[in-house]
């Protein structure tokens, strides 16, 4: 575990992450964040955007491709309502020999190494634990344990970004943090052939057929307002896909598109609720063909 000093105090830095997340499709996304992130001069400071959107849409896979599109290395903190404002900055533990160890939240330890660092669903973080990074989202870029009893500052390649869910199991964050957390990125539903990327990428191993039915159910939910998300619809296309291991494919080429097209709604039911089987019938005919 790499380790550095400040005013006299040792703290333990946290690993970047290293995840497999692709983002897909919708460039013009990433150059929104990069904006925000570009220096265009010695006086300038990189600004901390909010990506917002329903849960699903992708924000944190985007903020994670965009620091690695920068070459930076990531680092990947899930926000709670618990989260405390020591969580953010500094945490001690005790260590073997019973010492107090100072370990370093990977925000800190990506302000230290100038990495990424990404807060995933800061709105369900209290104003309290905001108010520990409100110098750091600001023209001072540092922030101060109180536990270690030191000030630590960002390195001048340090970046920020946090994520946000549209909906309502959320805070509200005052103005003084909203006005530090600029710009709004909002990502919404990809378009059909992007979605169709995406669960390509994410479900190599699938028939084409499979992803059509998949797309075309998140298509239609989307036409209607439901909140289901192409993370849904990866997941309903791989659980199905794990339910038609079993079928033979010498049983006749009908046979096995009445299964896919049944397991993919026994899939929708389960993972969602009710009425995503309900898009798959609107959306198959009984023969298995696309609407």
């Amino acid at each position: 575990m790499e380790k550095v000093v400040i005013d006299g105090v040792e703290l333990h830095l946290t690993q970047p992450d290293e995840v497999p997340l692709s983002w897909v499709g919708q460039e013009e996304l990433v150059t929104q964040v990069l904006a925000a992130w570009f220096v265009i001069g010695n006086e300038d400071i990189p600004l901390s955007p909010r990506l917002v959107g329903k849960p699903g849409v992708g924000k944190t896979t985007l903020a994670y491709h965009a620091g690695r599109r920068i070459n930076r290395p990531v680092y990947l903190f899930q926000a709670t309502m618990d989260t405390r404002p020591e969580d953010l900055i500094v945490t001690p533990v005790i260590s073997d020999a019973g010492k107090i160890r100072y370990m370093a939240s990977p925000v800190v330890s990506a302000m230290i190494k100038g990495g990424v660092a990404v807060i995933d669903e800061g709105n369900r973080m209290s104003e309290k634990s905001w108010a520990s990074l409100a110098p750091l989202l600001d023209s001072r870029r540092y922030v101060e344990s109180i536990v270690a009893g030191i000030k630590i500052k960002a390195h001048p390649d340090f970046r920020f970004c946090t994520t946000m869910n549209d909906d309502a199991s959320t805070f509200e964050l005052p103005e003084y943090i909203h006005s530090r957390l600029q710009p709004q990125i909002h990502i919404d539903f990809p378009e059909k052939d992007e979605e169709l990327l995406i669960l390509k990428n994410n479900l190599p191993f699938a028939d084409d057929e499979v992803l059509e039915y998949v797309v075309n159910f998140l298509q239609t939910a989307h036409q209607a307002d439901e909140r289901y998300s192409v993370r849904d619809g990866i997941n309903i296309a791989r659980y199905a896909l794990k339910r038609l291991t079993n079928v033979n494919p010498a049983s006749g080429r009908h046979i096995v598109k009445e299964q896919i097209k049944g397991h993919l709604k026994e899939s929708a039911a389960m993972i969602l609720d009710v009425t995503a089987s309900r898009f798959f019938s609107d959306m198959v005919d009984d023969d298995g063909h696309n609407k």
